[in-house]
C-alpha cells in the first residue's frame, strides 16, 4: 500500500497544485516538492535490501482471466530510475517555483510537471505490460502539455505536436511489440519475462518483436532519425527542459532497452542495430550541437548524443559495456540537470541564452558559476567526478583489437571530445571574459533557482569521491538487474594506466582544441550541415503535409456529403459480409422443400406483405410509400402472432405504428413529389444491393435453423426467471431483468430519436432555417433540407 501511495503522490499533488499556487504564489513550490521528496525517501529506504539482491514486488489483479494486473517491480534498475525521477523532480519543482515566479499560469505548470513526474515514475516501476504501456503513453501526453505550455506561440504548438506524433507513434509500435512478446511467451509481467529470454530469442517472431520494441524506444529516446522532436522541445520552459533531459522521458526508451536486455539481447540483430543507430545518433548529436549558440539547444543536442552513447553501449551487451551505460546514465542525469538549470538561471537573470551575447557573469552570479563549473567537469569526464568513472568504463568496454571495436571506440572518443567542448562552452563562455551588456541587469538568482544545480553538481563530485558507496547501492545493483546476474562495478576515480587512460587524454586534448576554436568550428559545422540539405525536422513537416492531403482526398471519397452514398455503402458491406464467407468456406445452407402445410390465412398475410412491398416500389409519392411500408410491417407482425410470439408481435405493431406516424409527420415537412428521382441504372443497382442483403439474411437464418439447437440458455432462463427475477413471463424477465441495461439503452435511443424528430417537426419556416441547395431536389421550398 505504501508503494502504491508513493506512486500516486505526484498525481495527488497535481490536483492541489493550482489551489496552493493561488494561495501561496511561487512559494507553493515548497509544499508541492514534499510529494516527490516523500516518494524519494521511501524508495531510498529500499537501497539496502536492493543492494543485497532482493526485489520489491506488489500489485493487484485487474483481469485475472487475461492475466492483466496493476503491478510493480522494483530492483536495482527501476530503483535507480525512481530515485532520479523523484530526487531530481523535487529540485525541479523548487526550481520552477523561482523560475516561473509571477507567471499567471504557474499553478497549471506545477500540475503538468507533477503529472509528468508521476507518469515517468509509473513507467520505471511497472511490472505488467498494460501498466507500462498506459504510463508510457501518459508521458507522451503530459510532455505534449508541457512543451506546448506557452500555447499562444506557434513554435510551441508545433513542437508539442511533433513530440506527440513521434513519441505517440512509437508508443503504438511498442504496444505491438509487447503483444508479440505476450504471444511468444504467454507472459505479461516484466519480472517473469526477463527470465525467459531463450524462449523469446528462439521464436520465429523474435525479429518482428525486436523491431517494434526498438521503434518505441528509439522514438522516445530521440535516436536518429527520430530525434527532431527533442531539440524542438526546448520551446518548453527551462524547468521542463532540465527535467526532460536529465531524468524523465528521453531516458524512458533507454530504460526499456536496459530492462529487456536479458530478453532481446545476445543476438546478432541486437548487437548490430543498437550500436549502429546509437553511434550515428552520438555523432549527429554532437555535430549539431557545435553549430548552436543557444545554451539550451547546445545542451539539447548533447543530450541526444548521450542517449546515442547509452544505446550504443547497451547494444554491445558485455558486462563492462552495461556497467559503463549504468555509470554514464547516472552521471548524465546529474550534470545535465545542473547545466540546464544553469542555462535557465542565466536566461532568467541576464535576459538571453545566446552564448555569443554573454560574458563576465562570474562576479554577478558566483554560485551559478560554481555549479556550472562542477557540472562541466563531470560532463567533460575529468578525474574525481562521477563522469570520469563513466568515461573510463566506456573506453575499457569498447577498446579492442578488432575493426568493430576500433570503429566504435573512435566514435566514442569523437563524441565525448565534442561534448567536452560544449560542456565548457556552456559553463565558461557566459561567465568568463569581459562583462557584456545583457538585456537585463544580471545578478544571482534566489535560492529556489540555484539550489537545484548546486545539489546536482555537488552530487556528481560526491559520487565520484565516494565511488565505492555509490557502486554498492546504485551501480552494482543496477548492472546486476540489467544483466540478470550478480555484477560488481569497481571503477574508481584513480586513473588506471592503459588504453582507457590514453583514450581519456586524447578526448580531453581534442575537446580542449575544439573549445579553443569553437567559433571557427561552429562556422564550419554550420556550412557542412547546410550542405547536406533538409533534415528530419523538415521531413516531419513534409510528412504531416502529405498526411493532411491524403486524409483530405480519402475524406472526399468516403464522406462526399450524400446520404444515398452512405446508405448504399453500408448495405453493400452488409451484403458482402453475409454472402462472401458462406460461399468461400462452403457453408451455404441446404434449401428447404416447398412448404405444403401452410394454411390459407397464412398465405393471405404473406400475400399482403408482398403486396405492401410492390406498393412501396410503385408508389406515386413518398407519403403513399410510407403507408404502404406499414402494410407489410403489420402483415409480418400478424405472422409473428400466428406463430406463437405475441410479445414480439406486439413490439412489431408498436414499431410499425410509430414508424408510419413519425415518418409521415416528418415527410409532410418535405416536398413529397416526385417519388423517386434516381435514374434507371441507379435503381437497378440499388435493387441488386437490396436483393443481396435480403438473400444474405435469408441464408443466414436458414443456416442457423438447420443447425443443432442449443437449449442451454432456454433451460437457464426457465430455471431462474422465477427464482431470481420473480417473474413468470420469461420473455419479459429477459428483457427487463437479464437484459435490463440493454433495454434501457434501447429506450434511451428511442427517446433521443423521438426528441430529435419532435424538434424537427417544430421547426418553422423562417429566418432560422437554411435555404435549400439548388441541386437538391429533396429540399423543401423556403427551408433547409
Amino acid at each position: 500500500m505504501i508503494t502504491l501511495f508513493c506512486l500516486l503522490l505526484p498525481f495527488l499533488a497535481a490536483v492541489v497544485a493550482s489551489p496552493l499556487t493561488r494561495k501561496f504564489g511561487h512559494n507553493a513550490a515548497w509544499f508541492l516538492a514534499l510529494a516527490p521528496a516523500c516518494s524519494f525517501l521511501y524508495f531510498a529506504s529500499h537501497l539496502p535490501e536492493i543492494a543485497n539482491g532482493e526485489v520489491v514486488t506488489g500489485g493487484y489483479a485487474w483481469v485475472p482471466s487475461l492475466n492483466l494486473s496493476f503491478s510493480w517491480f522494483i530492483d536495482g534498475l527501476s530503483l535507480t530510475f525512481a530515485l532520479l525521477i523523484t530526487g531530481i523532480g523535487t529540485l525541479i519543482v523548487l526550481y520552477a517555483g523561482g523560475y516561473m515566479k509571477g507567471h499567471p499560469q504557474q499553478g497549471r505548470f506545477f500540475a503538468f510537471i507533477l503529472l509528468f513526474m508521476g507518469s515517468m515514475l509509473g513507467v520505471v516501476v511497472s511490472d505488467s505490460f498494460l501498466m507500462l504501456f498506459v504510463y508510457w503513453e501518459l508521458t507522451s501526453i503530459t510532455s505534449f502539455l508541457l512543451i506546448g505550455f506557452d500555447h499562444t506561440r506557434e513554435a510551441a504548438r508545433r513542437s508539442a505536436l511533433q513530440a506527440l506524433v513521434i513519441t505517440g507513434g512509437g508508443g503504438l509500435l511498442l504496444l505491438a511489440g509487447l503483444l508479440f512478446l505476450w504471444n511468444i511467451s504467454g507472459i505479461t509481467q516484466l519480472s517473469l519475462l526477463i527470465h525467459g529470454g531463450d524462449l523469446v530469442r528462439e521464436s520465429p517472431f523474435y525479429l518482428a518483436a525486436l523491431l517494434l520494441i526498438l521503434g518505441g524506444c528509439f522514438t522516445k529516446s530521440a535516436q536518429f532519425p527520430f530525434h527532431a522532436w527533442l531539440p524542438n522541445a526546448m520551446e518548453a520552459p527551462t524547468p521542463v527542459s532540465a527535467y526532460l533531459h536529465s531524468a524523465t522521458m528521453v531516458k524512458a526508451g533507454v530504460y526499456l532497452l536496459l530492462r529487456l536486455n536479458p530478453v532481446l539481447g545476445q543476438t546478432p540483430a541486437w548487437e548490430i542495430l543498437l550500436p549502429f543507430f546509437g553511434g550515428i545518433t552520438l555523432i549527429v548529436g554532437t555535430f549539431l550541437s557545435l553549430r548552436q549558440t543557444d545554451l539550451k539547444l547546445m545542451l539539447a543536442y548533447t543530450t541526444m548524443a548521450s542517449l546515442g552513447l547509452l544505446v550504443m553501449l547497451t547494444g554491445f551487451d558485455t558486462q563492462h559495456a552495461i556497467s559503463a551505460a549504468v555509470l554514464y546514465l547516472v552521471a548524465h542525469s546529474l550534470f545535465k540537470g545542473a547545466l540546464f538549470m544553469v542555462a535557465g538561471i542565466v536566461d532568467h537573470e541576464a535576459g538571453t541564452r545566446d552564448v555569443t551575447r554573454l560574458g563576465g557573469l562570474r562576479s554577478a552570479m558566483p554560485i551559478t558559476f560554481g555549479a556550472a563549473l562542477l557540472a562541466a567537469l563531470s560532463m567533460g569526464g575529468l578525474p574525481l567526478f562521477f563522469g570520469f568513472l563513466a568515461k573510463e568504463e566506456i573506453y575499457y568496454a569498447l577498446a579492442g583489437g578488432n575493426l568493430r571495436a576500433m570503429l566504435f571506440t573512435a566514435v566514442a572518443v569523437i563524441g565525448n571530445a565534442l561534448m567536452f567542448a560544449i560542456a565548457f562552452a556552456v559553463a565558461l563562455k557566459p561567465f568568463l571574459g569581459k562583462p557584456v551588456k545583457t538585456p537585463k541587469h544580471a545578478h544571482e538568482g534566489p535560492v529556489l533557482l540555484w539550489l537545484g544545480p548546486v545539489v546536482l553538481a555537488g552530487l556528481g563530485l560526491f559520487a565520484g569521491l565516494f565511488s565505492s558507496t555509490a557502486h554498492r547501492f546504485i551501480s552494482s545493483p543496477m548492472a546486476s538487474a540489467i544483466e540478470d546476474k550478480p555484477v560488481q562495478v569497481t571503477m574508481s576515480t584513480v586513473p588506471h594506466l592503459g588504453m582507457p587512460l590514453l583514450l581519456s587524454i586524447i578526448t580531453v586534448a581534442l575537446g580542449a582544441l575544439v573549445f579553443w576554436r569553437l567559433a571557427q568550428a561552429r562556422v564550419l559545422m554550420s556550412r557542412f550541415i547546410d550542405a547536406l540539405g533538409p533534415g528530419p525536422d523538415r521531413a516531419f513537416d513534409a510528412f504531416i503535409a502529405g498526411l493532411v492531403k491524403f486524409s483530405s482526398a480519402v475524406t472526399r471519397i468516403v464522406q462526399p456529403g450524400r446520404m444515398d452514398v452512405y446508405v448504399t455503402a453500408t448495405f453493400v458491406l452488409v451484403a458482402v459480409t453475409l454472402l462472401v464467407p458462406p460461399i468461400v468456406y462452403g457453408e451455404l445452407p441446404a434449401l428447404p422443400a416447398w412448404p405444403v402445410d401452410v394454411m390459407l390465412h397464412e398465405w393471405v398475410f404473406l400475400a399482403i406483405a408482398a403486396i405492401g412491398v410492390v406498393a412501396v416500389l410503385t408508389a406515386s409519392n413518398r407519403l403513399t410509400a410510407i403507408v404502404a411500408l406499414g402494410i407489410q410491417g403489420f402483415a409480418v407482425a400478424v405472422l409473428f402472432l400466428l406463430f406463437g410470439a405475441p410479445d414480439l408481435s406486439f413490439t412489431q405493431f408498436m414499431v410499425e405504428t410509430l414508424s408510419v406516424v413519425i415518418l409521415a409527420l416528418v415527410m409532410t415537412r418535405l416536398r413529397l413529389m416526385p417519388s423517386d428521382h434516381r435514374p434507371v441504372l441507379q435503381k437497378l443497382g440499388d435493387g441488386a444491393v437490396a436483393v443481396a442483403c435480403g438473400l444474405g439474411f435469408m441464408l443466414l437464418l436458414l443456416k442457423a435453423t438447420q443447425g443443432t439447437f442449443n437449449n442451454s440458455l432456454t433451460e437457464f432462463f426457465n430455471a431462474y426467471s422465477k427464482v431470481i427475477a420473480h417473474g413468470a413471463n420469461v420473455v419479459n424477465v429477459i428483457i427487463v431483468d437479464f437484459r435490463g441495461t440493454d433495454t434501457l439503452g434501447e429506450i434511451a435511443v428511442v427517446m433521443i430519436t423521438g426528441l430529435a424528430i419532435l424538434a424537427l417537426i417544430r421547426i418553422r419556416t423562417g429566418s432560422t432555417t437554411l435555404k435549400p441547395r439548388d441541386n437538391d431536389p429533396d429540399a423543401p421550398e423556403g427551408e433547409g433540407a
